[in-house]
């Protein structure tokens, strides 16, 4: 298992991007959760095999349709076995 916390700057907001993330966790099979910053970012955590969590993040990194991704900062976590679904956080 493996966890990361990413951080994906551009066009990310107001364009569905937390749904299509969410949607792409479905996919994956990827557990965490996703949410916008104050700075008009994205933010999520993932955790899933390593196979699926690089083709989760690159689906991620590529975006939704109408989004522009200019940037991302990735780092590894340690795996939380706690996670136990995806979802979008509204904090």
């Amino acid at each position: 298992m493996k966890r990361i916390h990413l951080v994906i700057h551009g066009r990310v907001q107001g364009v569905g991007f937390r749904f299509f993330v969410q949607q792409m966790a479905a996919e994956y099979d990827v557990k965490g959760w996703v949410r916008n910053r104050d700075d008009g970012s994205v933010e999520l955590e993932a955790q899933a095999d390593e196979n699926r969590l690089s083709r989760f993040t690159e689906a991620v990194k590529q975006g939704p349709r109408f989004s522009k991704v200019t940037d991302w900062e990735i780092r590894e976590k340690n795996p939380d076995s706690s996670l136990r679904s995806f979802h979008v956080r509204y904090e």
